[in-house]
């Protein structure tokens, strides 16, 4: 059970005191402290999470939704505890690839429990960052899930950047004069669409909660365990949060357009091509014609015997060819 604990401690007045060797004493000692007590934990098994979940009371459709991993972001209220989900999203830049872990949060009247899946995640600076912030930290179990919910929307806004960033770059390759041809741009472009998609599920889901946190639009009420007064810091969150889902539309706008340019220069392209082989076609169509007709042996032809016959036809079929090229050069089919 050690090693899924990745940190234990109990706050008060904002000041860290380490926890004790069995945290299920914890509890007890926060409360008496008037304080709370954080532990965050990774990845653990059903067994490991069973003994947390007794002593904290924690609701077991929320435990099981901890254990399994894959949700949406959400927030659920409980009766002795809030539950709420969040998927920090991490770029990997050597890949141009984006992808997400699963933060599980559980509140109640004096701890907090996170569990960590993945390892997108921004927890041990956002524990650090609140141990040198006495006053939010003093402020409860609230302040964990509000530091948790700002660094991890502040880090959408870096990866929106990244990846406009890459579709800039993506848009100069299918515009470029030979890039756009390509055989790898489309499957390019299709990839990035994906990865604006992971993108955009884990930003989209998570606005309803965070306006229920910032109590605004109808979500007029409080919520449980949560400080009413930290209202403008998740009415904060939330903003910033909007700002990411405007760029998520944005760039799965503008990728969709670039696909379908691409999809067009292509097209275009093979209209050209098209143009060109039939134009060559019907050049070599003209000499074939004349030499099939002179090919089938009749005895009775025009000019068959004539001595300058030969030449006349070969100069005839090269005249037509000049005819025909020059046309097909000035409508811009060669």
């Amino acid at each position: 059970m050690g090693s899924v604990i990745v940190d234990c401690a109990i706050y008060r007045d904002g000041r860290r005191t380490d926890g004790p060797e069995d945290f299920s004493d914890a509890l007890g000692e926060a409360r008496e402290a008037g304080g709370f007590v954080w532990i965050g934990l990774h990845e653990p098994t059903e067994k490991e999470f069973e003994l947390v979940s007794q002593e904290f009371g924690l609701h077991p459709l929320a435990v099981e939704d901890a254990l399994k991993a894959h949700q949406r972001p959400k927030l659920e209220v409980y009766d002795d505890s809030v539950f709420a989900v969040l998927k920090p999203v991490v770029y990997e830049p050597d890949s141009d690839a984006v992808s997400t872990g699963e933060l599980m949060i559980f509140l109640g009247d004096a701890f907090a429990v996170v569990v960590r899946h993945g390892e997108g995640s921004p927890l041990k600076a956002v524990r650090r960052r609140l141990e040198h912030e006495p006053e939010l930290l003093g402020k409860g179990p609230t302040a964990v899930l509000y530091a948790i919910a700002d660094a991890t929307v502040d880090h959408y806004l870096d990866v929106a950047v990244e990846l406009q960033t890459d579709l800039e770059e993506l848009e100069a390759e299918v515009f470029s004069p030979d890039g756009g041809g390509s055989r790898h741009t489309a499957s390019r472009i299709y990839t990035f669409k994906r990865q604006v998609l992971e993108f955009r599920r884990a930003t989209g889901p998570l606005a309803p909660p965070l306006a229920r946190l910032a109590g605004t639009g109808v979500y007029g009420g409080g919520v449980p365990f949560v400080n009413d007064r930290a209202r403008p810091f998740f009415r904060d969150v939330s903003d910033h949060l909007t700002r990411v889902n405007e760029s998520v539309e944005s760039l799965d706008r503008l990728v969709s357009d670039i696909l379908s340019a691409h999809l067009a220069q292509t097209s275009v392209r093979q209209n050209d091509d098209m143009r060109k082989i039939s134009a060559w076609a019907a050049m070599a169509a003209v000499p074939t014609m004349v030499a099939g007709i002179y090919g089938m042996n009749f005895d009775h032809m025009p000019e068959l015997h004539w001595l300058w016959g030969y030449p006349a036809v070969i100069a005839l079929m090269a005249v037509l060819e000049l005819l025909l090229y020059r046309q097909f050069k000035h409508r811009g089919w060669l």
